[in-house]
C-alpha cells in the first residue's frame, strides 16, 4: 500500500486576510493630534477615542445620538432591537466625550432637535465621508505610514484586547460578530507578534 496516512490530515489554515493593526503607540500618537484649544479638534479628539474605546464600526459611529451615551456609568448603547450592545469606555475617552457634549455640541448644533452625537461644523450629523477625511488629516499629522481607515481602529481595538488577556467570546459580544469565527481572525495576529517578538529576541532564532 502507497497510501500516507498523513494525507488525511488536515492543518488549520487562515483563509481571510489577516487585517492590519495600530501598535499602542501609534493609536498614542493619533489619539494625540487634534487639537483640543478648539471646537473641531474637540469634537475630532472625542470621536477617535471613542471609536478606538469601543471597537464600534464607523457606520455606527455617526449614528450614535446623543441619549446613546451614559457618561456616569461610562458606556454607550449602540445598535438596536436584538442587535443592540452596551459597551463600556475608558475614562480617558469618557473625559474627552464629556467635554465635547457639554462645552462644543451645544455650540455646534443647529437646531434643538438634532439627536445626533457628533456633528459636522455645521451643526447636522457627521457623515461617513466627513470622518474619513478627518481621520487620513490625522494620520497624515502623527506620520503614521500605515494605509489607516476607521477600521483599522476597530481592528486594532480587538487585537489589544486579545493581547492583553481578554477572551474572545467577550471580544465577539464588544464588537457585534454573530459568528465566532469572524473574532478568530484576531488570534492570528497575536501569533505573528509573538512569532515576531521571539525571531527578534531568541539568541538562537536570529541569523
Amino acid at each position: 500500500c502507497n497510501s500516507n496516512p498523513a494525507d488525511a490530515v488536515t492543518t488549520e489554515k487562515c483563509t481571510r486576510k489577516i487585517p492590519d493593526v495600530l501598535s499602542g503607540e501609534e493609536v498614542d500618537l493619533l489619539l494625540s493630534q487634534p487639537d483640543t484649544t478648539d471646537s473641531k479638534g474637540i469634537r475630532d479628539k472625542a470621536m477617535l477615542e471613542v471609536l478606538y474605546a469601543t471597537g464600534i464600526r464607523v457606520s455606527e459611529l455617526i449614528a450614535l445620538n446623543e441619549t446613546d451615551v451614559n457618561l456616569t456609568a461610562g458606556f454607550i448603547r449602540c445598535g438596536s432591537g436584538s442587535k443592540e450592545r452596551v459597551i463600556p469606555i475608558y475614562p480617558t475617552a469618557v473625559s474627552s466625550l464629556a467635554i465635547y457634549i457639554n462645552v462644543v455640541r451645544t455650540q455646534l448644533v443647529s437646531a434643538s432637535s438634532e439627536t445626533a452625537l457628533f456633528v459636522n461644523m455645521n451643526g447636522e450629523r457627521m457623515s461617513r465621508q466627513g470622518f474619513w477625511k478627518l481621520i487620513k488629516v490625522y494620520q497624515k499629522k502623527a506620520g503614521i505610514s500605515k494605509d489607516l481607515t476607521p477600521h483599522m481602529l476597530r481592528h486594532s481595538f480587538a487585537a489589544h484586547l486579545l493581547q492583553n488577556g481578554a477572551d474572545l467570546k467577550s471580544i465577539q459580544e464588544l464588537l457585534g460578530h454573530s459568528d465566532i469565527s469572524s473574532t478568530h481572525i484576531y488570534t492570528y495576529i497575536v501569533k505573528q507578534k509573538l512569532q515576531d517578538i521571539y525571531n527578534k529576541s531568541h539568541p538562537k532564532a536570529k541569523k
